[in-house]
Formats: structure tokens, C-alpha cells, sequence
């Protein structure tokens, strides 16, 4: 006998019945020495370029935005690829997109590491606005007053040494 949500052998090698999950995540992550690389010119472009990285990888993106030093990516996850994979393949395959395009003086590459912050359907209109926003809301903040705001904000352990590198 086979209860609901777990594994049925005539569902297929490897399938679960009933097994449905969406989470939503926003990740960010900087331009390596939080240079101020990604300009007005070619930011579009680099946001779909993204997109199709992301989609390409049976992920969601739901909205993308940033600054010319770091970006905010949010993404409706599916649980079969973990995180920190896609995270590689977003900031591999955008580098080289850049390089290979040119966009930039020399050799573009992002900053090690990145944050990852969860959310609840609830709370969707809300981020993507924030992510909209972007402009105006660093107008006022900074970067580094943002993202260690949100590692306080999600209880995320750290030590100041391994954040990203702030330049003042």
C-alpha cells in the first residue's frame, strides 16, 4: 500500500506522487571590486540575457534589476536544481556574455559569493517593487547599508570579514 506524497514505483523511476513546491528567492550579487560596470547601454540586454539563462535552466525569473556596481535577481525556484548551481551559471554565462560582447574596458567578472533571500507568495508585489525601485531607493541607501540590512532583516549569520567587498 502507497500513501499519498510518496514514492509510487509505476510513476516512473525517480517521480514522487503529490510532490509540489514554487519557492521565491532573491539573490544578490555584486561586480567584482563593486565596480560600476554595468552601464545604461547594455543593461537591458544583459537583464534578458539573464533571463534566458535562467529560463534555459526550467527556472522562473520574476523580475531582475540592480545598480551599475551589483544586481537583484528574483527567481521562482523549483527544488530540483539547487541555488547555488544556478547562481553559478548566471554569473558564468553573464560574464562571458560581456567579455565576449565586449561591453565593457577590459575583463568584466563578478564578485565572489552571493545572498539568497526567501519569500512568500504573500510578499511578492512587494519585492518586485523594491526591485523596481532600485534607482530610487539607492538614492537614499547604500548599498552596503542594504545588503547588511537584509542579512540582519533574514537572521543570517556573518562575519564581516567574508561579506562583499564595500567600497566607500
Amino acid at each position: 500500500m502507497h500513501r499519498r506524497g510518496f514514492f509510487h514505483p509505476r510513476s516512473g523511476a525517480g517521480q514522487w506522487l503529490n510532490t509540489f513546491s514554487q519557492v521565491y528567492i532573491q539573490t544578490v550579487f555584486a561586480v567584482e571590486n563593486r565596480q560600476s560596470l554595468i552601464t545604461p547601454t547594455f543593461k537591458e540586454d544583459l537583464y534578458k540575457y539573464i533571463t534566458g539563462i535562467v529560463k534555459n535552466q526550467g527556472q522562473k525569473l520574476i523580475a531582475i534589476n540592480g545598480m551599475p556596481d551589483h544586481v537583484h535577481i528574483l527567481i521562482g525556484l523549483k527544488l530540483a536544481m539547487a541555488l547555488a548551481d544556478l547562481v553559478r551559471e548566471i554569473k558564468a554565462d553573464s560574464t562571458n556574455f560581456i567579455n565576449e560582447q565586449k561591453l565593457v574596458r577590459g575583463r568584466f567578472n563578478w564578485q565572489e559569493g552571493y545572498g539568497a533571500f526567501s519569500y512568500g507568495h504573500s510578499q511578492l508585489d512587494r519585492i518586485i517593487r523594491y526591485l523596481q525601485n532600485q534607482e530610487s531607493h539607492h538614492a537614499r541607501r547604500s548599498f552596503k547599508d542594504e545588503y547588511m540590512s537584509l542579512l540582519r532583516k533574514f537572521d543570517i549569520a556573518f562575519d564581516d570579514r567574508y561579506v562583499f567587498d564595500f567600497i566607500e
